[in-house]
């Protein structure tokens, strides 16, 4: 069947704001540089597994992908966060067809994709969290189109696609549980009853299985992370906060998002689907008392702010106001674009950021996750210093006498991540460390006596310092706006005692950190 000319329309409005989405996210892809954990994923990439220390596989396997198409850079970390950027639109637009909606709705749902400030921080860099808004994304659209055609072909799929969102993040667990809350208490508990959906349960089973005989060989770290989480960051989670933030992560899109809770909940005509808002609620709510971090709740949000734009084209009936609505969207946005995207050097930022703190007083934006305040955000000043700490890494290196037996010690997993990825362009070995995914990858036993340390830290352990009493400080992170401000790389040569049998011991003496 052919496409109507007004379809064609429709399609072609998409597309342009999918292809702009995707040109916001890309243009200024190496402002700054890789993210902390960029760093750590594409790690992953380089250990391809069925589990990790903190992850699901699901992000690893992306990495190893991006990493054989377009190698260990920066530009193949950001590329597949814009793509999905793209592909959010097209979703969004879908969901507004589905809740009876015309090219407008479409149209608009798009628009408020580009302006959803979630979008454009979560689509900037490589990480589970953009995988998991378009899976909870996913899971609402099939479960709409189960709904309104009956077709039990779409709870098959709505059972891969589930396992495939497991297999990403485990936070993809509190979607499904609401929805399944919500069916039980619903005239549509009768999807229980279909085979079809018990064949997508045992599907789902099927592919997070590996993942499970990861976690259960490994002594479940998944709970040490989740206690971990708990005690380290989400104790210093406001719960006021969280709801404030809430709006910021909105901000032009709340104009779609709020109508559109509503509309589906007073709604006759898509009263079929109130149990869907209603899930939507139940997951703000179950974080709010669980003190969930803010961005959890993205997942929610592409649903409502396609169903916000059906509200506002069965609200608005002539061309004008439509175009003056889509206008406002676009243009209340423009301004906030840095809080999303860094768009300028770190040093520009940090002055933009203090500007509008001393004239708003708002600084929300500049508080990381144990609740102090910096000059950038927290994902900002986690981009800065790496290339740094690689090239000074390098110059220690090229100082060793025998390159075969020298090991690279580092601290955290963003520094060995660094290391990992960004030494690659300086032949640097991969380096060991205790930290996240790092553990398991870190040798029990050395297959060559060690004769010289880098040692990357913020400052020289005793223990390593008695080692090597000939050790030297070759350079440490010199930008005071980076996170890892101070950083130092230390070079160690010719220890006063075998190397090998300390290693040994300290590796007994760790801990899995999760």
């Amino acid at each position: 069947m052919k496409t109507s000319s007004p379809q064609r329309y429709t399609l072609l409005w998409i597309l342009l704001i999918a292809l702009a989405n995707v040109a916001v996210h890309l243009c200024f892809y190496n402002t700054l540089g890789f993210f902390r954990d960029e760093l750590l994923y594409f790690s992953l990439g380089h250990h391809f597994s069925a589990g990790y220390a903190s992850v699901p596989p699901f992000t690893g396997f992306m990495a190893w992908c991006m990493i054989h198409l377009f190698g260990s850079t920066l530009f193949a970390a950001r590329f597949l966060p814009a793509l999905f950027s793209g592909i959010m639109v097209f979703l969004a637009a879908a969901i507004a067809k589905e809740l009876k909606g015309g090219p407008y709705a479409r149209i608009l749902a798009g628009i408020g994709i580009l302006v959803f400030p979630l979008n454009l921080r979560g689509f900037y860099m490589f990480q589970p969290v953009l995988f998991d808004v378009f899976f909870w994304t996913l899971v609402f659209y099939l479960v709409i189109r189960w709904i309104n055609t009956k077709k039990n072909g779409w709870l098959i799929l709505l059972g891969i696609v589930s396992g495939l969102g497991i297999m990403n993040k485990y936070m993809i667990f509190l979607q499904l549980f609401c929805l399944v809350l919500v069916f039980i208490f619903s005239s549509k508990r009768e999807i229980f009853t279909k085979k079809s959906f018990w064949t997508g349960v045992i599907l789902a089973f099927i592919i997070i299985l590996p993942n499970i005989v990861w976690q259960i060989a490994h002594n479940l770290p998944v709970i040490m992370h989740m206690d971990a989480l708990k005690n380290s960051q989400l104790v210093h989670v406001n719960r006021v906060a969280f709801l404030t933030d809430q709006l910021f992560m909105l901000f032009a899109a709340i104009f779609l998002v709020v109508p559109g809770i509503s509309f589906l909940l007073f709604s006759k005509k898509l009263k079929a689907l109130r149990l869907l808002v209603i899930s939507c609620i139940l997951v703000v709510i179950i974080l709010l008392i669980l003190q969930g971090k803010s961005y959890y709740t993205a997942g929610i949000y592409p649903f409502l702010v396609a169903a916000g734009a059906v509200f506002w084209e069965n609200f608005l009936h002539s061309r004008t106001p439509r175009v003056v609505l889509a206008s406002l969207l676009i243009l209340l946005t423009i301004p906030i674009l840095p809080a999303g995207i860094p768009i300028s050097g770190a040093k520009s930022l940090a002055e933009g950021f203090a500007m509008v703190q001393k004239k708003t007083g708002y600084n929300d934006i500049l508080r990381d996750e144990k609740g102090n305040y910096h000059a950038l955000p927290q994902d900002y000043a986690d981009m800065l210093g790496w290339d740094e700490l690689a090239a000074i890494a390098a110059k220690a290196y090229s100082q060793v006498p025998d390159k075969k037996s020298c090991l690279i010690y580092c601290e955290n997993y963003g520094q060995a991540g660094a290391i990992t990825i960004l030494g690659k362009k300086y032949g640097l070995p991969d380096p060991v460390c205790f930290s996240e995914s790092f553990y398991y990858w870190a040798p029990r036993k050395l297959p060559v006596e060690i004769r010289s340390l880098i040692y990357i830290n913020d400052e020289l352990g005793e223990d390593v310092h008695q080692l090597f009493p000939d050790i030297r400080l070759i350079g440490k992170i010199s930008n005071p706006l980076a996170r890892e401000y101070g950083t130092s790389v230390y070079l160690g040569i010719n220890p006063v005692a075998r190397f090998n049998p300390f290693w040994e011991k300290r590796v007994r003496e760790v801990r899995s950190p999760f």
